[in-house]
């Protein structure tokens, strides 16, 4: 069956290349694809033998093309300057390409079984705001755990909630002051508690005591006082109630959700495991890990007054992972402002002698901005999550109103088109670059929007769905066109049960151009898995539902003549099947109709 194309093409150039070109498993990332339409299909650059062959490139491409057009092939291979284009049977080849495209496993491998990967993703703090920008961490996580598992990896997925260190001993400190039930009541957990930090803030610029009280508050928490430790539990509890509707809502799951307290008494070994390799250092009377060597600052494990930093529960966290969750590759979805942060982290765990830290990596991402501007959770400029969700919904519903108020179940649809508006939004982007977020964009059914892939796929569904509906209308020895939009009518002496697909309909341009990206689902998977680059696929699926929409409006898809119309809706089918395997990827929901 064919699956690739370019392997297709290595397998009759390896024989006709001389070492160490003509290797057949690495010639595949050779090839490339042609930019302009009617180059041929794969295209093989012959720059690199010029030296080998001691000719130029050109006069290399025009042997290979008369050496592989002498072969007996569904291709055709001519010169094109210093490029040998392959031109392969269309209509040959679709077939396969169909059967390939339906099968429900088309874009998994096994490239990575066997593989434990534990990927840290989401992470927000306790008695804050979950808010647009935690959308980051948490669907380019989703979505990396879900491109490793299609390539054959056993993902672990940890959700480190911020539940420790010093802004609790401010929360405590600002509830005891000012907390006032009945505007919990009123605002719920959540947003009362953001309300207090923000104040904590503003009061303590004029009242730098309250710093110091603070950190009394966080020290009676660490030793179990009773009036601080279920304040912190009531803290804990109601953010995780908050939380957990929103990844509900989302469509994420974890493995454990752990917060950073989990780890308190796995400290001490990994501060007494620096000391008795010879790693700490003191420095203004806390202990360091010098990284002079690599150019950059100590990392910071025991401050001065004896207590311990994240860096030192960060190493603790890895160990766990590694030795009690078995993760064979420990990945962090964290912000590219925590770059420093894992660079010490991962140079500190390679001075203790663990060699498993080559497969340790943070897959950093850019800032979330709204118009332009960055939220701050301290000065109260935070954008919730949820009420951008709701919004996305009320504009999806507000437009299904207006094309088609009859829909059945259009809540639940507004629902799916808004929440995956708004996560598709995110992941489109480059995830290293910042996304600056705009509502009244990303909820429209054209453009690069998310909307537009789910119509796309809604249109397929319809498109079936009308074939189906008109076959079983059709009288006896009559095959129905479908009552779609196109406006085919039955095409007299022949029935669909009767008739097999008639391929070479699929060797116009239009079909062509679509059968072949069904061919690269694979590639992109592999590549943005590899990449743990979520856009790689994104962008990819919206390349196949512009090339879908072209061969729509293009083809008659609910053709007149059987034999085509069949062979046509099995390309229909097997484009939305795609579309559908790439979005649920991403984390997107595919409604049926809109």
């Amino acid at each position: 069956m064919m699956l690739n194309l370019k392997h297709a093409a290595a397998s009759h150039l390896a024989a006709l290349l001389p070492d160490p070109f003509g290797d057949a498993d690495r010639l595949p990332a050779m090839l490339e694809y042609p930019a302009e339409r009617g180059r041929g299909d794969v295209a093989f650059p012959c720059f690199a033998l010029a030296k080998a062959m001691q000719q130029s490139p050109a006069v290399i491409a025009r042997q290979l093309a008369e050496q592989l057009n002498a072969r007996t092939a569904h291709f055709t291979a001519h010169a094109d300057g210093p490029y040998v284009n392959f031109a392969f049977d269309r209509a040959y080849l679709a077939p396969s390409i169909l059967q390939a495209a339906s099968a429900e496993q088309f874009g998994q491998s096994k490239q990575r079984e066997g593989r434990r990967i534990v990927i840290d993703l989401s992470s927000p703090n306790i008695a804050k705001p979950f808010g647009i920008g935690h959308l980051r961490s948490t669907m380019i996580g989703n979505a990396v755990a879900n491109l490793l598992e299609q390539t054959g990896a056993e993902t672990v997925r940890v959700n480190h909630i911020g539940d420790w260190g010093t802004q609790f001993g401010k929360m405590i400190a600002a509830y005891l002051r000012w907390a006032d039930e009945s505007r919990i009541a009123e605002l719920g957990p959540i947003k009362a508690y953001l309300e207090l930090y923000v104040k904590f803030h503003e009061e303590a610029k004029a009242a730098p005591a309250l710093e110091d009280e603070a950190r009394s508050w966080f020290h009676k928490l660490e030793t179990g006082d009773e009036q601080a430790l279920p304040l912190w539990r009531k803290f804990v509890d109601e953010s995780m109630q908050e939380f957990n509707k929103l990844y509900s809502r989302l469509g994420v799951r974890f493995d454990h959700v752990l917060g950073e307290s989990f780890y308190n008494d796995k400290m001490d070994d990994v501060t007494r495991e620096l000391e008795a390799k010879g790693l700490l250092e003191e420095s203004d009377g806390a202990l360091v890990v010098r990284l002079d060597e690599y150019g950059l600052p100590p990392c910071l494990i025991v401050k001065s007054d004896g207590a311990s930093i994240y860096a030192t529960r960060d190493l603790a966290t890895a160990l766990y992972r590694h030795n009690a969750m078995g993760g064979d590759e420990l990945l962090y979805v964290v912000g590219g402002e925590q770059a420093l942060h894992f660079r010490q982290l991962f140079l500190v765990l390679a001075k203790l002698g663990y060699a498993w830290v080559e497969q340790c990596r943070h897959i950093s991402f850019g800032l979330m901005k709204i118009e332009g501007r960055k939220m701050s959770t301290r000065k109260g400029k935070v954008v919730f999550l949820e009420e951008v969700l709701d919004e996305a919904v009320q504009h999806a519903l507000s437009k299904i109103e207006q094309k088609n108020p009859d829909l059945p179940d259009k809540e639940q649809v507004a629902e799916a088109i808004g929440v995956g508006a708004v996560i598709f939004a995110d992941l489109k982007n480059t995830r290293q670059l910042e996304v600056n977020f705009s509502l009244e964009d990303i909820v429209q059914f054209d453009g690069e929007t998310g909307p537009y892939l789910q119509y796309t796929y809604a249109r397929t569904r319809s498109l079936l769905a009308k074939a189906l509906a008109g076959e079983k209308a059709a009288p006896a020895g009559r095959s129905a066109g479908g009552a779609g939009t196109d406006g085919e009518s039955a095409d007299p002496g022949s029935t669909a049960a009767d008739a097999a697909p008639g391929y070479s309909c699929l060797s116009s341009d239009t079909s062509w151009e679509l059968l072949t990206a069904l061919l690269r689902y694979p590639e992109a998977v592999s590549l943005a898995a590899d990449k743990a680059e979520p856009s790689v696929l994104a962008k990819y699926l919206l390349e196949l539902a512009r090339l879908f929409n072209r061969f729509y409006t293009h083809e008659r898809v609910l053709a007149e003549h059987a034999p085509e119309r069949l062979a046509k809706l099995r390309l229909t089918e097997a484009a939305g099947d795609t579309i559908r395997r790439g979005l649920a990827i991403l984390g997107i929901e595919t409604p049926e109709q809109i």
